[in-house]
Order: C-alpha cells, then structure tokens, then sequence
C-alpha cells in the first residue's frame, strides 16, 4: 500500500507525532506500561475545554462518569472511549468530549469501563449498559450513543442490547468503530499494516479482551456477529481509509438499511485510525470532527440529513 501517496504531510507528521510518545511496538509493553505511553500520547495531544463547558466526576451505579454541560442541554451523549478495551479512561478522551458538548449543546456523558485484562468481557459492555440506564434515568433526555474505535464497538453493542429495552434512543455515532469484520478479507488485508493500527495490534487486543478464548456469535461482543439489525435507531458511521478496521463500517450501514433502517457510512480519505487526536493539527482530521459533531447534533433532533 503506498501511505506515502494516500497520507498528506499533515497526517504524516501527526502520525509521526504519535511515535513519539506512543511506539509502534508499544503493544509488546507490558499493560502497564501501555497504559503509561498512551496516557503520555494523550496528555501531548490534549487540549483546553471549551470555554463554558462544565464538568462533574460521578458514579453510575458503581461506574465512574464525567458529565460534561453547557447551558441547559435536552439531549445527553453517552460517549464510550477507544483504546482496545485496554487503555484509555476519562482523561483520554476529555478535550473530546468537552467540544463535543460545546458545538452541540448536548449533555456528554463519558464512560469510565473496566479495562482488559484485568476484566475480561463482558465487564467493558456491562459497565457501558449500567451507564446508559442510568443516564436515562438522572437526566431524563432522549440519547445519542457515540463512541471511538472500541467505543464505538461499545455503542452499537448497547444500541442492539438495547432494541424493546430502551427508550429514545435518538441514533448512533462510530468513529472507526471495530464491529468485528472478517479479518481475512477486505480492509483487513489491504491495510493490515496501516500506520497507527495493524491487523496484528487488532488480533491482539481481541484476545486480550477476552482471555484468548473469542466468543462466537455474541453481538455484545462483536455487533455484526448479529443475526437481526431491524429496530436500530439512526447510525452513522464514519471511517479512516488508511484503517484495517474501514470496511466494517460500510458493511454494518448495509446491514442496517438492509433490515430497513437508516444508516449512512462516511469514509474519511487519507485519514488513518486515532484521527481524532489530528483534529487541531490536520485539516482533513478537522473537516472530519465538524462531520461528526453534526452527525450528532442532527440526530439529537431527529434530523436526517443524508437522503
């Protein structure tokens, strides 16, 4: 694959950026030790809040959120993390959430879930579940679900779980969302050695995930091992092309506009996997996040504007 053609000077030196704080080999680390990198990654990328943007750390039944508030929201996002079940928390993610909340007014709760390998799933899905009753329940809102990489793994896996159990559930947002593909095919092959995400790192935190032992056919799992994609709310799914995890995306969407439900599938040209962290620096990664933040607003008002 010819990255050096596909990936613009912008994205290059973000890319590089990350290696910096954040190794190629860092999966070989241990745990800990990839905690450690990727919280110092993060720290190098983040930015200020929003100004008039108000937090508060809580407990959801036992599940450590931040709620994040501007104004007088009627909508709350429920914000599930990346970092392959494995890193990541609050603080990885905050600046994120905190613009999110600011461009549309929404109420964003970000989920704090257990962590491989420490706990296996279905604690990551589990926790993500007890969130979102709760978020229901406190503020009383119609929901938007979003998530990244893993988090958007999350979203969809509380958005099936949640068909005939929840209420108002107004759409979902993935953000390069792994939704379990077929990794011998596809994406999978033709970027498997993508900058910033392999199909080897991919291979790993699955296993990590789940002790080594990868469930077969469990939805909260891996979404598209699902049988039945009727009643879904509203998806969007927006990917990076230079990602083995890319056609996950498209092949989700169709399974839901298949079943009869709205979908829509937003690939993201020379963008690679962990863009988010670009959107200050790479205008392609900007032009992205403004799509995303839209993506949600809209959905929060039970807009489609994809037709």
């Amino acid at each position: 694959m010819d990255y050096e053609r596909l990936i613009d000077e912008e994205t290059w030196a973000f890319i590089k950026r990350t290696a910096e704080s954040y190794p190629d080999d860092a999966v070989d680390l241990s745990i800990e030790d990839q905690r450690r990198v990727y919280d110092t990654m993060c720290a190098d990328f983040r930015q200020p809040r929003p100004q008039g943007v108000e937090t508060e750390d809580r407990q959801a039944e036992g599940v450590p959120v931040r709620v994040y508030t501007a104004g007088n929201p009627t909508r709350t996002v429920i914000y599930f993390h990346g970092g392959g079940f494995v890193v990541g928390g609050l603080d990885s993610h905050d600046d994120v959430c905190a613009e999110i909340c600011a461009q549309t007014g929404y109420r964003v709760v970000a989920v704090d879930y257990r962590l491989c390998p420490e706990h296996l799933h279905p604690a990551q899905f589990q926790d993500s579940w007890t969130v979102t009753n709760w978020a229901m329940q406190e503020f009383g809102d119609p929901i938007v679900l979003a998530g990244d990489s893993a988090g958007g793994n999350l979203a969809a896996a509380v958005a099936q779980h949640g068909r005939g159990r929840l209420e108002n559930v107004l759409g979902q947002v993935l953000i390069y969302p792994g939704l379990g593909g077929d990794s011998t095919q596809g994406s999978y092959i033709e970027h498997a050695h993508a900058p910033l995400l392999t199909l080897d790192e991919i291979v790993f935190y699955e296993k990590v995930r789940c002790g080594g032992n990868v469930p077969q056919n469990d939805p909260t799992f891996a979404p598209l091992h699902d049988t039945d994609f009727s009643g879904l709310p509203p998806t969007v799914v927006v990917t990076a092309d230079c990602d083995p995890l890319r056609d996950d995306g498209p092949i989700y969407c169709e399974e839901i506009t298949a079943a009869g439900g709205q979908a829509h599938w937003i690939n993201e040209p020379g963008l690679v996997h962990g863009y988010l962290r670009a959107r200050t620096s790479v205008k392609r990664a900007a032009d992205s996040f403004e799509r995303i933040s839209v993506a949600i607003e809209a959905l929060g008002q039970q807009i489609w504007p994809y037709d």
